[in-house]
């Protein structure tokens, strides 16, 4: 399962964080287009339920920030989600962009990329969600190629216990007394710690307890320190700017 987090590439996977949502309207096409075209070596995306049951590829509970709708996700059906405009809130020239299901992006990332899937839970919580997820992975036989994740770690176990045999880290943003005790706990592979707080010795805390590190956060991150720790896979909005690192590294 750990081969979700390996490259061919040296230094530390990199993932397209929302695609590219540095550089367009996160979670849409054109992001998940971006990112690859900057050389990601995964995709990442957010999932909430729309009315009718579907997986939404939105980061928020809510439509309000990145479409030109309002109200709750799961108020709203499928179709009344995807006839939003879901770029113009980032410039007035990604107007025909619209949000995704989860099934289109992953109909396009099959046998592509490699797709991290984050489970939105809280404070909109969905009954089932972890279900419908695998529902749809194994719709197109994808178990191998993603990654589950969450700040929810009781959906994340409880999704690990219907597919064991899929990848999944945890999300946290503290300094914990043994992150890899509730990854353990929950039946992870990968610890996914705020960069900022992330230190030397959790890294090799990881490595000794056969899990692996991805650290996450927005355009602040410190790509030179993160990739310097021997980090296993870094998210990234601008994709380029950590390979960017990397390569001036191996001159």
């Amino acid at each position: 399962m750990k081969e979700i987090l390996q490259t061919k590439r040296s230094g530390p996977l990199v993932i397209g964080h929302r695609g590219a949502g540095g550089y367009a309207p996160e979670n849409t096409m054109v992001a998940f287009e971006r990112g690859l075209s900057l050389r990601a070596d995964a995709i990442e995306l957010d999932i909430n339920v729309s009315k009718d049951g579907e997986l939404i590829v939105i980061h928020d509970p809510t439509l309000d920030r990145t479409t030109s709708g309002s109200g709750l996700v799961c108020q709203h059906t499928t179709a009344e989600i995807q006839a939003l405009d879901a770029g113009s809130w980032f410039d007035p020239s990604f107007s025909a962009c619209r949000v995704p299901t989860l099934r289109e992006v992953l109909r396009w990332a099959r046998g592509r990329t490699r797709v991290v899937i984050e489970i939105k839970n809280g404070p909109v919580f969905y009954p089932n969600i972890e279900r419908l997820l695998l529902t749809q992975l194994d719709e197109l036989d994808m178990r191998q190629e993603v990654l589950v994740i969450s700040f929810d770690h009781i959906v994340l176990r409880d999704f690990k216990a219907l597919a064991p045999d899929v990848a999944t880290g945890v999300l946290y943003a503290s300094r914990l007394p043994d992150p890899t005790v509730m990854a353990k706990s929950v039946n992870a592979e990968v610890l996914m710690p705020y960069w900022a707080l992330l230190t030397r010795e959790e890294v090799e805390q990881a490595h000794a307890a056969d899990l692996l590190i991805s650290p996450w956060g927005g355009p602040e991150q410190n790509y030179e320190h993160i990739i310097a720790l021997g980090v296993d896979a870094v998210g990234a909005d601008y994709p380029d700017r950590p390979r960017d690192v990397m390569e001036r590294a191996q001159q």
